[in-house]
């Protein structure tokens, strides 16, 4: 298992220092959410991209890629019905495959429901309409940059499109380019009706990144989701690419929460 996690988790720590502290509780990746990079991130310059690529390497981190995408600057929003915004918003986009490919490429995961949501005036078919359009558009870009654009399903409460992998994998098998993929996120199968390991051995071939994490957010391990079905499924379907820790709850510090992430996902990968 190629164990990675995300970058926020060391909340407060600069980058250099969240790197040192992902090698040293056990990841060999990192993933950057782009606004802990500061509040317009597609506009670092070439010295500091090349200081995060320095930063990463000195710990022997692969960067595995972005999520949380359009969280910086504000404003941005890819389904609006008002169409300046909307433009501003795929151009931003399209500037941070650019920061992604000069990272080292990797997956762009596309989350980011408050910037996504069909809002008053879009209904939920315009706004799936709209992602697939503009992903569609990026796709030879990001192709050309070793960048993977992976819409991201989200449970329910969370947003309401694209709440489930059927619909997901089905918006990406209309846009039809290898550059357009999807993950598997285990807190956000709260829409499915079936178990992880049916839809991950269903999607294997268009499942290109994981997260695990409980179903509240949590580190794997403070609650009861099923890891091991996940991970057996994984090994099943041989699956290459990264299983990234992301979290939202940091107690007692990132720290601790990334070491006992690290430390049960390996027990459970011992035991299949």
């Amino acid at each position: 298992m190629k164990l990675a996690v995300c970058n926020n988790t060391f909340h407060g720590a600069g980058f250099a220092e969240a790197c040192r502290l992902a090698a040293r509780t056990g990841y060999k990746g990192l993933e950057i959410g782009p606004a802990t990079l500061g509040n317009d991130p597609a506009a670092l310059t070439e010295e500091a991209r090349a200081e995060l690529r320095r930063a990463m390497a000195d710990e022997g981190l692969e960067f595995v890629g972005l999520h949380n995408l359009l969280a910086a600057p504000p404003g941005l929003h890819i389904t609006t019905p008002d169409a300046g915004v909307r433009e501003r918003s795929w151009t931003y986009f399209r500037r941070l495959i650019d920061l992604c490919g000069d990272l080292g490429g990797g997956g762009m995961v596309l989350g980011s429901s408050r910037q996504r949501d069909a809002i008053e005036g879009v209904t939920r078919d315009e706004a799936v309409r709209r992602i697939r359009d503009g992903l569609a558009a990026l796709a030879p870009h990001a192709a050309e940059r070793g960048v993977t654009l992976l819409p991201e399903t989200l449970a329910p409460h969370l947003s309401n499109v694209l709440t489930t992998m059927a619909e997901t994998v089905a918006m990406v098998d209309s846009i039809g380019h290898p550059a357009v993929q999807t993950l598997f996120d285990t807190h956000n199968t709260a829409g499915e009706s079936e178990p992880a390991g049916v839809l991950i051995r269903r999607y294997a071939t268009r499942i290109r990144h994981v997260h695990v994490n409980e179903m509240d957010g949590r580190r794997p391990g403070e609650g009861d989701y099923n890891f091991a079905q996940v991970l057996q499924s994984l090994r099943e379907v041989e699956y290459p690419g990264w299983v990234s820790v992301e979290v939202f709850h940091f107690e007692p510090s990132g720290e601790v929460v990334a070491r006992r992430a690290a430390e049960y996902l390996r027990r459970i990968e011992a035991g299949l």
